[in-house]
């Protein structure tokens, strides 16, 4: 457990610096959120730039200059442009260090990562809505909510396991770092969408009760953003 390692405090860019960023983002996307939820417990301020999904505001040819993926979250510093919430986190670990994300042990920063890029990589694109329309197209309506719930559990016992050694009160002890900005996001929405029970993964369960409680995080909620539909 990491509950006695300093985190890294170096001193703050200036303000100035920091008022360049501008979030591209939607309110109900998860990897938004992540990057959100980073920004927030930096202490960084950003100019938020809504894109409407179901409008199609990202197949515009202003937006595709920014992502020709046509994905949220687009970060936007000064003259740099950072597309994929998991390069934007690292880049603004290494622009801004204040409140550092990742631990400076080694081992635990792997870890970290590791958790990352499973939720990124293995778990949030097999239950994009693209994806589930494609599934329900080939398999009926029934296999989406079973193909979503499947694959979240699938990456959630990999993170059990992976974590379940290091967590205290967050992934990595006491200190909130990168796996939590992850993980809480994550764990929201298969709750809220896709009825994944998490009895079943206690030591997930109990990083996000944590991290709920974290004012950065509730800052960060996607009913809290300019853009949200109530």
């Amino acid at each position: 457990m990491d509950s006695e390692t300093p985190k890294n405090t170096a001193s703050s860019p200036s303000s100035s610096m920091a008022s360049k960023l501008v979030l591209y983002s939607h309110w109900q996307s998860s990897c938004a959120w992540r990057v959100r939820f980073a920004l927030k417990l930096k202490g960084l301020s950003y100019e938020y730039k809504a894109v409407n999904l179901a409008k199609g505001e990202q197949f515009t040819p202003e937006f595709e200059k920014l992502n020709p993926l046509h994905f949220v979250p687009v970060l936007v510093d000064g003259d740099l442009v950072v597309s994929d919430s998991y390069a934007i986190l690292l880049y603004l670990e290494e622009k801004y260090p204040q409140n550092a994300l990742l631990p400076v042990d080694p081992r635990l920063r792997a870890i970290n990562l590791q958790a990352a890029s499973i939720i990124s990589s293995s778990i949030q694109p097999l239950h994009m809505l693209s994806v589930l329309k494609y599934i329900e197209e080939k398999a009926g309506p029934g296999e989406r909510l079973s193909w979503a719930q499947c694959n979240i559990e699938k990456g959630f016992l990999a993170l059990e396991n992976l974590l379940k050694g290091f967590a205290g009160k967050y992934a990595m002890g006491e200190e909130v770092y990168m796996a939590d900005v992850f993980l809480a996001p994550q764990i929201s929405v298969a709750t809220r969408r896709f009825n994944v029970d998490m009895s079943k993964f206690p030591t997930l369960n109990m990083i996000y009760e944590s991290c709920k409680a974290l004012p950065e995080f509730q800052a960060s909620l996607p009913e809290c953003q300019p853009d949200a539909v109530h």
